[in-house]
């Protein structure tokens, strides 16, 4: 459960730098969230 609240919460904060505040992201930006959200799919689909 925490790993999918951190996996939103990474994206939802990646969103709102863009839309909100008019940040434009790098690709090292778009590589940490993947990767973050690559560990919280494995961690999530390791309970299965």
């Amino acid at each position: 459960v925490y790993a999918a609240y951190g996996g939103i919460y990474v994206v939802t904060a990646l969103v709102w730098l863009r839309l909100v505040d008019g940040v434009k992201l790098s690709a090292l930006d778009w590589l940490g969230a993947s990767i973050t959200l690559l560990g919280m799919v494995i961690i999530v689909l390791g309970w299965r």
